[in-house]
């Protein structure tokens, strides 16, 4: 059966078990990282030697790297659907997935000042700068979406979950946002899904 090292309110780990939800995969989730630790073992670090989640196996096969994850599965359990036939769709599919990074990035102070950091050890300055940044980027998105159900065209694909995942934290924090009709449209679809209901759109802690 597959395993998947990591806890349930990281967005990263979050990436992983959509996908597999997505693809009706049975799965054992295994708690790490933080308050769970593990991560700094010897026997984790000899899978994973970045100490991160999260982390899986595969029969024996072992693989780290969110996104990467995301495609393992797509393309070992979801050819034509998660993992596009058409080349081109694949290929935009990939590139929003890689494009999610800097949505991360741009999220991180956000997210870590304002949900993981007590109010009197807040930088004000950097949750600004990183909300201003992500707003830009969600400008992006939500251009991208003009015509489009999805990133990489009008089916869902492995492109729509890095990015439905940091969409879910820009969209639930509580935060100054421009209003982007494209993107909360995509984003009402994703939640109508079951697998983003279960193991996405939780609150943010």
């Amino acid at each position: 059966m597959l395993k998947i090292w990591g806890r349930t309110n990281s967005v990263n780990v979050k990436k992983a078990l959509w996908a597999a939800e997505e693809l009706g995969l049975k799965y054992e989730r295994i708690d790490a990282g933080m308050q769970f630790g593990v991560v700094n073992t010897p026997e984790y670090r000899k899978m994973n030697p970045m100490g991160l989640v999260p982390t899986i196996d595969d029969d024996g096969f072992v693989l780290w790297e969110s996104h990467s994850i995301v495609r393992y599965l797509a393309a070992k359990h979801g050819a034509g659907t998660l993992w596009p036939s058409d080349a081109r769709v694949r290929a935009i599919a990939n590139q929003w997935m890689d494009w999610a990074f800097s949505f991360q990035n741009a999220l991180r102070p956000v997210f870590w000042g304002l949900i993981r950091t007590p109010a009197e050890k807040r930088d004000p300055a950097a949750i600004e700068d990183g909300r201003k940044k992500a707003a830009e980027l969600a400008g992006m998105l939500d251009a991208a979406l003009a015509g489009k159900q999805y990133v990489a065209g009008n089916a869902f694909t492995m492109g729509d979950i890095p990015v439905g995942c940091h969409a879910q934290v820009w969209l639930r924090m509580p935060i100054e946002r421009p209003r982007h009709a494209n993107l909360e449209a995509w984003f009402g679809r994703l939640c109508a899904r079951p697998a983003y209901k279960k193991v996405v759109d939780l609150p943010l802690n």
